[in-house]
């Protein structure tokens, strides 16, 4: 495990289109997904301690988004070769165990983390209804791997602000996680 942080938020970037297959064995487009208001895009996987530490906050966040006209997307793009805890069928499992609400997605070829420029688990990005990235941080404090849970998280707060005015915060803490396991 190489502890890895994202880098600082590149505004307006725009979203990259993707089609990839899902754990429902359906294939999803970048804009199936776009909720009203935005989309957030994570890249997680099934084993990294950092996305298990923080998997049940995602989960409640990606929900309250979805209620508020903001959709969710997490993308796998692990070397599952050299990382089998993370196969399409651990996917499901993991997805399943913890109520995901939202499509599951593997990148067998890593090509969407690479044009994304994904470096860890977790890695959010968050969009506004043109696409346009404003959220490039973390979910929430982390101390000794367990959730910092004394106010509303980061990565919510920050959904919340693109749903309203269409910008994310200027200020952002960056995610910190795994580093994505890239094929030899």
């Amino acid at each position: 495990m190489v502890l890895t942080k994202t880098p600082i938020c590149n505004f307006g970037e725009k979203a990259n289109p993707f089609k990839l297959k899902g754990i429902d064995n359906k294939f999803h487009k970048l804009e199936d997904h776009l909720g009203k208001y935005g989309l957030l895009i994570m890249f997680i996987c099934n084993h990294c301690p950092y996305v298990k530490a923080v998997i049940e906050d995602i989960v409640n966040d990606c929900k309250n988004l979805e209620k508020e006209g903001l959709k969710s997307i997490a993308i796998m793009s692990n070397d599952t070769n050299d990382y089998p805890e993370d196969s399409f069928e651990n996917m499901i499992s993991f997805s399943k165990k913890h109520e995901f609400s939202f499509p599951y997605l593997i990148d067998e070829t890593q090509e969407v983390a690479k044009k994304y420029g994904a470096v860890c688990t977790p890695d959010f990005f968050g969009y506004n209804n043109k696409l346009e990235l404003q959220y490039r941080g973390r979910i929430r404090e982390l101390k000794d791997l367990k959730p910092v849970r004394s106010s509303e998280s980061d990565l919510l707060k920050s959904m919340r602000l693109i749903i309203q005015t269409g910008k994310g915060p200027k200020d952002q803490i960056p995610s910190m996680g795994c580093n994505i396991k890239w094929s030899k």
